[in-house]
């Protein structure tokens, strides 16, 4: 068992390493930023982010659907003219 052993932990320090970072905070004008590393990336451009007692969570944000988005539209009251349904062209190969 002893062999193995070195293996193990290098796999638990591996998974710990992945999981945990420290990173660096910076200044952009008033407001304090965080340099995410690439393996932390978050996909998109948008992020949503709160805090959870002393910790900061920050989440990719969700992308909404296309119904979700047509049902915040407000129902358009006009009246669009007949349109003429004419048979489709002739194909010429």
């Amino acid at each position: 068992m002893g062999v193995f052993w070195p293996f193990a932990m290098a796999d638990a320090m591996a998974y710990v390493m992945s999981e945990q970072r420290e990173v660096k905070l910076c200044r952009n004008g008033r407001n304090q930023a965080v340099r995410i590393p690439r393996e932390f990336e978050l996909p998109g451009t948008e992020a949503i982010m709160h805090k959870e007692g002393d910790k900061l969570i920050i989440k990719p944000a969700k992308r909404g659907s296309l119904l979700e988005l047509l049902a915040t539209l407000e129902p358009i009251d006009e009246e669009f003219p007949e349109i003429e349904d004419l048979p489709p062209d002739p194909v010429v190969i």
